[in-house]
Order: C-alpha cells, then sequence, then structure tokens
C-alpha cells in the first residue's frame, strides 16, 4: 500500500473521520487486520485560526508547508489536507513537496460527476463559499456552482466557526445549514457540497433535503483508492507514484 501523510487538525473533529475512514475503507478491501498506512501532522487549530482571521494567507501556507515537509521525510507518498478552507493555500503546499497533494475540490467534482450531478451547492465557510480557490477548481471539472446570498454565507460561517469546529453541534444550526440547502436547491442545486469538513457530522448525507455530498466522505474516497492502489484523480496526475 501507498503511504499517505495527512495535514490534520483542523478541526481535529473531522480529522478523526479522516482516520477512521481510510482505517475502514483499507479493512473492507483487504480484510482480516489490514489498516491503512498513515501519517498525521495534527496542528494547533488555534494558531491556524488566529493566520485566518488576520488574514495572514501566506504565513498561513508556510505553516501548513512546513507540515507537508515533515511529512513527506517521515516517508509519506502522497498528502491530503483534511480540510475545505485551508486549500486556499494548496499552491503553497505543492510548491514545497516532490509528490502530490491530493486536492478535496478533486475528490468533490469526482464523486459528483459519477453520481451524474452537474450543479452543486457549496455549503462552508464564508471564504470556501466566496472565494475562487474552490470554485474555479470546481469549474475546472465542467461542475457548475450555486452558492448562498452574503448573508446565509455569514451566518453559517459563525456557526461552523462557533460551534462545529469546537465539536458543539446545536439544533438551531442545524435548521440554518437546511434552509440554506433547501434555497440552493431552488435556485438550481441538484446536489449540495458539505464543504466544511464538520458539516456532515452536524448534518450526515442520509438526513439532507436533497442530495448531498460530503467532503470528507468524497476526499477519504479518493485517498483510499491511492493507498490501496496508488491511483490518482485526473487533477492530481503531475507527479508520478514509485511502485
Amino acid at each position: 500500500m501507498h503511504r499517505i501523510g495527512l495535514l490534520g487538525g483542523m478541526s481535529w473533529h473531522s480529522t478523526v473521520q479522516y482516520y477512521r475512514g481510510l482505517n475502514m475503507a483499507v479493512a473492507d478491501a483487504r480484510g482480516g487486520h489490514a489498516s491503512a498506512p498513515l501519517l498525521i501532522d495534527s496542528a494547533d487549530f488555534a494558531e491556524i485560526r488566529a493566520l485566518q482571521v488576520a488574514d495572514r494567507w501566506e504565513t498561513a501556507g508556510d505553516v501548513l508547508a512546513a507540515a507537508a515537509q515533515r511529512l513527506v521525510a517521515g516517508g509519506a507518498e502522497a498528502l491530503a489536507i483534511a480540510t475545505n478552507l485551508m486549500h486556499k493555500v494548496a499552491p503553497a503546499v505543492e510548491a514545497s513537496v516532490d509528490v502530490p497533494l491530493i486536492h478535496i475540490a478533486d475528490a468533490v467534482a469526482q464523486e459528483a460527476r459519477l453520481a451524474g450531478h452537474g450543479t452543486l451547492g457549496i455549503l462552508g465557510t464564508a471564504r470556501t463559499m466566496q472565494d475562487d480557490f474552490y470554485r474555479a477548481r470546481l469549474a475546472a471539472h465542467g461542475i457548475d456552482v450555486v452558492v448562498p446570498d452574503p448573508e446565509t454565507c455569514r451566518t453559517l460561517d459563525r456557526w461552523i466557526f462557533d460551534e462545529l469546529t469546537q465539536g458543539s453541534f446545536t439544533d438551531p444550526a442545524r435548521s440554518d445549514f437546511l434552509a440554506a440547502m433547501t434555497a440552493l436547491q431552488a435556485r438550481g442545486a441538484d446536489a449540495v457540497v458539505l464543504g466544511c469538513t464538520e458539516i456532515g457530522i452536524l448534518i450526515p448525507p442520509a438526513e439532507a433535503p436533497m442530495p448531498a455530498l460530503d467532503s470528507v466522505d468524497a476526499h477519504v474516497s479518493v485517498l483510499s483508492r491511492f493507498c490501496l492502489r496508488g491511483e490518482l484523480p485526473a487533477a492530481s496526475r503531475a507527479a508520478p507514484v514509485a511502485g
């Protein structure tokens, strides 16, 4: 199997979902005592969050790049950032190492296309919904994107950082996220992306009022294929995989 390095801890609540999901996928595929060969560099999210709030994205990129280098030095053959928002600094991470970074938006796009979805509503932090780094990556796969109105973006962003990333999952937050899904469907989305790695804990896809793609599940699905077979999603084929 191929060893994956996870840049985690942003927040640790969703990193747990990655660890569980990858090990379950490998166990299902190989049986017995098989488990995934993983390295995890778990950040102090308080440090990362302070950089986000201060809009110090270059510094945040340096922090994640240093973590990526540690993982590669430890034997990681591919990397994954276990959060949606911090893919804003994915180019800095990619430039710092000589192994592929398996991008979460490539994984979401691949799962969407396999399910026959062409227009995705995005739910996540305000920057994930509104900035180009995520939407443009989906568009490169031929996926149309719908995002909530600015006030809804602000509301969901508050729920994420005031509650979800701190391990709190309440009914008022659930109600606002469900309402946002319904509004996106009314505007033409044929599926919704749970584009913050904690949203799927708050609302599992089976409980959504429309087809829902959990970004963690999509990412884990693609990562497990790399782990088991060295397979990379289409947009990540720039670096060769040894073995």
